[in-house]
């Protein structure tokens, strides 16, 4: 039996928090609400980037700006979301003028849609809940026991 070689095992991390919006308006509420100080946030400015990353921990939980420029972009990747990444959720914020996107969102397949900061707090639990139920990543026995 020859000894397994780590770097021959896949690093994936199966679940981040990942946010995609163009400014960091809503990244620096959104940690204010997270309650572990451990969360595994990253940051995109595109939903390309965003799917990337997604690539790389196929788990992960989405946290999505609207604006009027991506929405159909958006509604695309969301409505595709559960059949190319079964382990992953969403919720999708936006600006107050966005508000009547809610249920065309929800209906894309977003657990929830946020237009106020003051409503950031239940999508902090919702991440924190997805990434504590996430599994956890592939090992090899070395890895393991190291």
């Amino acid at each position: 039996m020859s000894d397994a070689n780590p770097a021959t095992f896949q690093e994936i991390e199966t679940a981040r928090l990942l946010l995609c919006e163009r400014t960091g308006w809503w990244a620096a509420l959104l940690r204010r609400e997270l309650a572990a100080p451990g969360v595994p946030l990253v940051q995109t400015r595109t939903l390309a980037d965003c799917w990337a990353e997604l690539e790389q921990s196929p788990a992960s939980f989405l946290v999505l700006e609207l604006t009027r420029h991506n929405a159909r972009e958006l509604l695309w990747r969301l409505a595709g979301l559960e059949r190319r990444f079964p382990e992953a959720r969403a919720a999708v914020v936006a600006d107050r003028w966005l508000a009547e996107y809610q249920w065309v969102v929800r209906a894309a397949g977003a657990v929830w849609f946020c237009c106020s900061p003051r409503q950031l707090a239940p999508v902090a639990a919702i991440a924190c809940r997805h990434l504590a139920q996430a599994p956890q990543p592939r090992q090899s026995f070395v890895q393991r026991v190291w």
